[in-house]
């Protein structure tokens, strides 16, 4: 199976990737997949299970800490999770955290799976919205108009009648 992702950015409203992924691919494959389609450098970054409220669950790192996984609430490596073990629904969700020191993060969403299309190959990038957020500074991150106000500009120069009469 096939898995896409979208996965959005509380920097910047506008940004949004879309994404598929073998689903046998571990969560270390997902992480270098991140770095490599946002141009990031490689980094410590984590990525935790979220509930339907993006309430961090259980957390997987780039770096096995030797905790194994019989430790309560010990971090697992992402090298020894797939992501069809680890997303086991729709909706499912993943949080990115790729600055744990100032808990910088994307939030990743499972929203289809699939049968590879014949002559695709993955993992691929299917659709992008606005520059990904700077990896090392926050205040560096370009802000423009949200895509709602983008669609809606056209309606902005809009100015209702107070004459009109709507009643018979």
């Amino acid at each position: 199976m096939i898995y896409r992702f979208r996965m959005l950015s509380d920097e910047n409203d506008n940004f949004v990737r879309d994404f598929e992924l073998d689903a046998e691919a571990s969560l270390l494959d997902l992480h270098e997949f991140i770095l490599s389609m946002l141009g990031y450098d490689p980094c410590m970054a984590s990525l935790y299970t979220a509930d339907d409220r993006w309430e961090r669950l259980r957390e997987f790192t780039c770096m096995d800490m030797g905790l194994g996984d019989a430790a309560e609430g010990a971090p697992a490596p992402m090298a020894s999770a797939r992501l069809c073990d680890v997303l086991l629904r729709l909706r499912d969700r993943l949080i990115y955290v790729f600055d744990p020191f100032s808990q910088r993060a994307y939030y990743l969403e499972l929203v289809e799976a699939k049968k590879p299309e014949e002559g695709m190959k993955y993992p691929r990038l299917q659709f992008e919205h606005s520059p990904a957020p700077d990896q090392y500074d926050p205040e560096a991150n370009e802000q423009s108009g949200s895509i709602f106000e983008e669609m809606m500009g056209e309606y902005g120069d809009f100015e209702g009648d107070d004459s009109y009469d709507d009643e018979y």
